[in-house]
């Protein structure tokens, strides 16, 4: 009964990091979707950026530095209150935190005198679910979608507006 408890932690661990993952890439794809065609977009972020842009550029009298203005602007975009970026960090602490109660579980199974038969669930899970993150990770790509966010906008900035 022990072993279910700290694998269920396991598994749990690593499910949030996988849907972190695949939350993220959703949100960059939806972006870059719509950057494809930044004069009719209907995304609420990137009629906000244009606007600020706008307003930007006619405050600073046309010098105006894109490339940056544009990395500020993708740094501040937040869901639910959380930053992408620190929603990246998170996937990964979580990722991390359920191969440490993974080894927690080892520990105490050790510690309770388990034979190795009871213990190789652990790694297995561990393995498998390190094996899906990064699997996932990589499917996603959210920082080279973000990338792709970042050019398709310093394009249309420099050349629309």
């Amino acid at each position: 009964m022990q072993n279910l408890h700290y694998i269920g932690i396991v598994l749990l661990l690593l499910g949030m990091s996988i849907l972190f993952q695949i939350v993220i890439g959703v949100l960059y794809q939806k972006m870059l979707r719509e950057t494809d065609n930044m004069a009719v977009t209907e995304h609420k972020l990137l009629k906000q950026c244009k606007l600020k842009f706008t307003n930007c550029f006619e405050l600073n009298e046309g010098s105006v530095n894109i490339p940056v203005f544009v990395d500020k602007f993708l740094n501040q975009i937040h869901f639910a209150g959380v930053s992408m970026t620190n929603i990246t960090h998170l996937s990964g602490q979580f990722m991390l935190f359920s191969i440490f109660a993974a080894g927690v579980g080892v520990c105490q199974g050790i510690i309770d005198g388990s034979t190795l038969g009871e213990l190789v669930p652990y790694y297995i899970v561990s393995l498998f679910g390190l094996y899906l993150y990064f699997s996932i990770s990589s499917l996603v790509d959210a920082k080279g979608k973000k990338n792709m966010v970042r050019t398709n906008l310093i394009d249309y900035l420099e050349n629309h507006l």
